[in-house]
């Protein structure tokens, strides 16, 4: 596909820059921060991998156009996406003049899809972000990007929320901050903070089966964005 921006002398009309979406996801998995990426199978771009992400169509809105190509390139729905950013390098895609607004979510466990692509896509998989194959367009800026945002925003929010599952112990907690942020957090000031921001409280069960004392489980106490 080549895509063309013209302007029409006889209708005057401005055909301008496509408009494209990018879906970035992220999830933990044995320990690992990774973001679900997808291989092109053929034109400029063969066996480079990318971000699931196409064109928006005329008569539906950004969030349509992620939520749309997101289901139909990766199987997946019903997910929180974000507006992340707007990337309009000129040189972004070789087929022609590409603007993508990317957008961003978090999933607490990524064997809860069953992902599948289509036959444009060669493969499907989970990457980790410290160990990523060689990327189309200009996804790696992108991959960076919204790394730094999923850093910056797990400082003064609770979104981390999306990567654990209803009930949580605390090592599990600090585990999610630790992989984020890449470097270890003391023990002590960790839970004295979680605590002082209100964020999560008692469930009053605990985690059986452990080879220690079973551990208390947690939750948030809303299990949506809350700016702290």
């Amino acid at each position: 596909m080549k895509l063309v921006n013209q302007r029409s002398t006889e209708l005057k009309v401005i055909y301008g820059p496509a408009l494209a979406v990018d879906a970035v996801l992220f999830t933990i998995d044995k320990d690992e921060l990774k973001i679900l990426l997808i291989k092109i199978n053929s034109g400029p771009y063969k066996n480079k991998w990318a971000f699931p992400g196409g064109l928006a169509q005329t008569k539906e809105t950004l969030d349509e156009t992620a939520k749309r190509v997101l289901f139909q390139k990766t199987n997946i729905d019903n997910v929180h996406l974000e507006q992340l950013y707007s990337f309009s390098d000129l040189k972004r895609d070789v087929r022609g003049r590409v603007v993508s607004v990317a957008y961003f979510a978090l999933v607490n466990n990524p064997y809860n899809f069953k992902i599948k692509t289509t036959s444009y896509y060669s493969e499907i998989s989970w990457w980790s972000v410290k160990n990523l194959p060689p990327m189309a367009f200009d996804h790696q800026k992108i991959v960076n990007y919204a790394f730094e945002r999923l850093k910056s925003k797990i400082e003064y929010t609770n979104i981390v929320y999306s990567l654990l599952p209803e009930e949580f112990t605390l090592t599990e907690l600090q585990n999610v901050y630790e992989i984020i942020l890449d470097k270890k957090l003391d023990k002590r000031n960790f839970r004295k903070k979680m605590t002082s921001l209100d964020l999560i409280k008692k469930t009053g069960n605990k985690r059986k089966g452990e080879v220690h004392r079973p551990a208390e489980l947690f939750c948030f106490n809303r299990r949506k964005l809350v700016f702290l």
